[in-house]
């Protein structure tokens, strides 16, 4: 007796196909997906929501490119300011702050420097950083740009550190290695990081 196929033959065969599918998209974009800061640390004790005014020091670079960290500054600033969550201190008080207190390292404060600093330039928490990559990276013919960062935050009172996370954004991908292409420009990476980083540390 010729089987003929069934309803649920068909249907069995069109799931079996759709989950190879799926399957496939899910391997080529967790390929394609950037890569993000693994570790995230909030202080269960803080009450991130009491927090008025924030300090950004200037960041430290570990990258070739000079202008990186003040770069990366700059977009960090900016997109904090403009979550409305805190009043982000102007970068010239803050180094009229730095100046005033003789901060040896800005970007790596002790807690004794953070209280005194805090005191003078009237901030409920500092934030400090460092750019770890910036820029090209190149892998055979393929190029794209990366950035990776790590910030801490402290609070003004003990200098005691209440939240740090990290992100890396960018790279070459699977994706990139097998169709080409560019990447995207380094200020949408350095977004992409920075908007990574809001969302740890304003993550509940």
């Amino acid at each position: 007796m010729t089987h003929r196929p069934s309803f649920c033959d068909a249907a069995g065969k069109t799931m079996r196909k759709s989950g190879i599918i799926l399957l496939a998209l899910a391997v080529l974009t967790g390929c394609a997906s950037t890569r993000g800061g693994e570790v995230t640390y909030h202080d269960s004790n803080m009450d991130f929501g009491s927090l008025q005014s924030v300090a950004v020091m200037p960041f430290a670079n570990l990258t070739p490119n000079t202008n990186a960290a003040e770069r990366v500054r700059d977009v960090f600033i900016t997109m904090l300011q403009a979550t409305g969550a805190v009043y982000v201190l102007p970068p010239g008080e803050v180094g009229r702050g730095i100046s005033r207190t003789s901060l040896a390292t800005p970007a790596a404060p002790t807690p004794e420097e953070v209280m005194a600093f805090s005191k003078i330039v009237k901030a409920d928490a500092v934030i400090s950083g460092v750019v770890r990559e910036y820029g090209e990276v190149r892998s055979g013919t393929t190029s794209s740009n990366v950035i990776s960062v790590s910030l801490r935050m402290m609070e003004a009172r003990t200098g005691k550190v209440v939240w740090s996370a990290s992100s890396t954004r960018g790279g070459i991908t699977t994706v990139d290695r097998l169709f080409g292409g560019g990447g995207k420009p380094i200020n949408a990476v350095t977004e992409e990081a920075v908007k990574d980083l809001l969302d740890k540390l304003f993550a509940k």
